[in-house]
């Protein structure tokens, strides 16, 4: 089985606004055939909590406006370091950059297919890496003064 074209257009609606919001490494998988819960997952990160918050309202709007779609269930806003968005079809995972290394879902799900994604969605790519780098650069200079 693979992911429906409503779970298709969920997802490409889902990453193109997530890169409007600058989120980082946002990657898609088709879980169809290991999961009977949903069709696909959707990932995407950000270094700060208010930015976390921020990518998970925008999907949350797109999603409503564009195709109708509202969330059957919404978790950890309160603290905004992992919010999840269940679409029943889809469900979206945004996280805080540690998050995402730390539980590093990409490594269980590397086994699903990857979907194809908008063009702005693929060019976060190593956002991530990119900007833990320059914060790293950042506070060592700090340091040196």
């Amino acid at each position: 089985m693979t992911a429906t074209d409503r779970s298709i257009e969920l997802i490409n609606v889902a990453a193109q606004a997530a890169a409007d919001k600058l989120a980082h490494d946002i990657i898609a998988y088709d879980v169809s055939d290991v999961l009977s819960i949903t069709d696909a997952f959707l990932l995407a990160s950000a270094p700060n909590d208010r930015q976390v918050k921020s990518i998970s309202d925008e999907i949350e709007e797109k999603l409503s406006k564009e195709l109708g779609a509202k969330p059957v269930r919404r978790e950890g806003d309160r603290d905004a370091r992992w919010i999840l968005l269940d679409y029943v079809d889809i469900v979206v995972h945004i996280q805080h950059s540690e998050e995402r290394v730390f539980y590093a879902l990409e490594r269980l799900w590397k086994d699903c297919p990857e979907l194809d994604l908008p063009e702005d969605a693929k060019a976060t790519r190593g956002k991530g890496a990119e900007h833990a780098e320059r914060a790293e650069a950042e506070q060592a200079a700090g340091d040196l003064r």
